[in-house]
């Protein structure tokens, strides 16, 4: 599949945005975020997201290295996004497709990544 374009937000919809994205390479990560979190994600370029609005309501978590910036809604805490360095150095837009609309979430096939390792 190549890259598709997809709508998204939070749960309350303070925050909104558009990504362009390959769902037929999603991640699930193991680190002690991640797996509590339980996000399914799909990594875009900068060029490739777009927050359409909500940056106002957004609030930023770093944790470990420090090189993600995890954001969520300061209202209703759902984590749709975060901006960082990938493990091979290109700077990503990780998306949880858990927010995007339309998406079939049983059809995706995620590969695992071992981010408790790191």
């Amino acid at each position: 599949m190549a890259l598709q374009h997809y709508s998204g937000s939070c749960q309350c919809g303070a925050v909104a945005f558009e990504a362009d994205l390959d769902l037929d390479r999603t991640a699930t990560c193991n680190c002690s975020r991640c797996r509590r979190v339980g996000g399914i994600l799909s990594f875009a370029s900068p060029e490739g997201f777009r927050l359409n609005q909500g940056e106002e309501k957004l609030t930023e978590y770093r944790f470990n290295t420090g090189r993600i910036s995890h954001f969520f809604c300061a209202t209703c805490g759902i984590e749709p996004f975060g901006r960082g360095l990938a493990p091979t150095g290109e700077f990503k837009v990780a998306v949880n497709v858990r927010c995007l609309d339309g998406v079939d979430l049983k059809a995706l096939t995620p590969r695992e990544f071992d981010g408790a390792s790191l």
